[in-house]
């Protein structure tokens, strides 16, 4: 099984699935140059977003820590603990403020 990330029409394998451990998070190079941060919740549900965190504009957030407020799941900035919303890309520190998210999946491994 890999991941994969929706750009515009298509679909970019981002990993091997085996690859991402449940609560942690592994960055990816887009095509643009940009970076994603994906993760795998303990459930093996996987999210997206834009690596960049638009606090400090390091490119972080892959590393950041897992968690849930009020049922929704976010990651925690590791530099100044801003909580991102992992489906919306909301940050529920600052309303004003949101990354990008990505339309993500699992699908088989594809041989050639």
């Amino acid at each position: 099984m890999t991941i994969e990330l929706r750009l515009d029409r298509t679909w970019l394998t981002v990993c091997e699935l085996s690859e991402v451990i449940p609560g942690r998070g592994v960055a990816a190079l887009l095509p643009d140059g940009t970076q994603a941060a994906v993760f795998l919740d303990r459930s093996g549900r996987p999210y997206a977003i834009a690596n960049r965190d638009p606090f400090t504009g390091a490119q972080v957030l892959s590393r950041g820590l897992l968690g849930s407020a009020e049922g929704r799941p976010f990651v925690a900035s590791p530099l100044l603990k801003q909580r991102f919303d992992l489906e919306t890309g909301r940050c529920l520190d600052d309303a004003e403020v949101a990354v990008r998210t990505f339309p993500v999946r699992t699908a088989p491994t594809t041989t050639g």
